[in-house]
């Protein structure tokens, strides 16, 4: 556009009125760059009678002087000194916030993208106190997103997204106090990180992955391992009170023959002293008796055995054996029946 104006006007024209050339440059850069403004619909014309659709408010001035807000419903105007100059929606508005780049604190290049719901909650300061809403909080937004991802790290960026969003949508309310207009909420839609750190990403997590993998197979090994000597332990102990178990059932089987054996000793004694008692004879002879039988018993069983032993000479005459032992058991008889009477 500007080279057709170049070509259609004459030249020292041109080289005079620069300060026409920068207009048009102005303006042409300025409806390429408010890429969010959108067109508006014509302002409805005074014929006296209007009615206002719900969930609008339309700024009426009297003489080029704001006037009033006029409601939905039925609205009467006076002719020529009132007309409608704003016209705002109070229903809820969606702006799509391009792709922006972002640096995170630790000196990471993200680009972000978003949508901002906003909606007018004051139609006089949204009318008044800002001349394009939407592209004004679209700026606001991107600086704030901007700001917010400074302060955090990639790491933080990714895993608190929530609360990026609340934060954004709180510090954007704070700056739109004086238009009239609230952030309901805002969403960040996609981050993209270089591609060399996305990759550096994929390895953390393959590293991170086998790290739990060994960790997980050393605790599997490490649990057989201490499972293993339980068991053996367990086992031990179990053998152990087996075997004590099995002295102490002996023990007491030998202690209970023992006893058995001096009581069946004893009868025999007893029957054999009644038996003797009746024939005339002492206890004492009973008992040598028995001695008696014990001393031959005793080398019955040397017979038994290939053991080097001293025995007397008389070893093949049993009575003369017999008598010795009875003789023996008389002498020590009659000791302790001398030390008795001494006593």
């Amino acid at each position: 556009m500007i080279t057709t104006l170049l070509r259609g006007q004459n030249k020292n024209f041109l080289f005079k009125d620069v300060k026409l050339i920068n207009q048009i440059r102005f303006q042409s850069a300025y409806s390429g760059k408010n890429q969010y403004k959108q067109s508006r619909p014509a302002l409805p014309t005074n014929t006296i009678i209007k009615f206002v659709p719900q969930q609008e408010a339309w700024i009426l001035e009297r003489m080029g002087k704001f006037h009033k807000i006029l409601p939905p419903g039925l609205a009467i105007m006076v002719p020529v000194i009132d007309s409608i100059r704003y016209v705002k929606s109070l229903k809820e508005t969606t702006v799509e916030i391009p792709a922006q780049s972002a640096i995170t604190q630790d000196n990471v290049t993200l680009e972000l993208d978003g949508v901002l719901y906003y909606k007018v909650i004051d139609p006089y300061k949204a009318s008044y106190g800002i001349s394009d809403s939407d592209f004004a909080v679209s700026q606001l937004a991107q600086t704030t997103m901007r700001a917010e991802i400074g302060q955090l790290t990639l790491d933080k960026t990714l895993s608190q997204r929530t609360q990026l969003n609340l934060n954004i949508v709180e510090a954007i309310n704070v700056a739109a106090a004086d238009w009239g207009i609230k952030c309901l909420r805002y969403e960040i839609r996609d981050i993209h990180p270089p591609d060399n750190v996305v990759a550096s990403m994929h390895q953390m997590v393959s590293a991170e992955r086998k790290k739990r993998a060994e960790i997980l197979e050393s605790e599997g090994a490490r649990q057989s391992s201490i499972n293993i000597a339980e068991g053996q332990k367990q086992s031990v102990i179990l053998e152990s009170e087996a075997l004590k178990t099995k002295h102490l059932n002996q023990a007491a089987g030998e202690a209970g023959a023992i006893v058995l054996r001096a009581q069946a000793t004893s009868q025999s004694i007893k029957e054999i002293s009644d038996a003797i008692s009746k024939a005339g004879l002492s206890g004492k002879d009973a008992v040598g008796l028995s001695v008696a039988e014990k001393y031959v018993d005793a080398f019955s069983l040397l017979a038994k055995k290939g053991n080097t032993v001293i025995l007397p000479s008389n070893v093949g005459d049993i009575s003369s054996m017999v008598s010795q032992s009875l003789a023996i058991f008389k002498g020590v008889s009659n000791t302790l029946d001398n030390g008795g009477e001494k006593k």
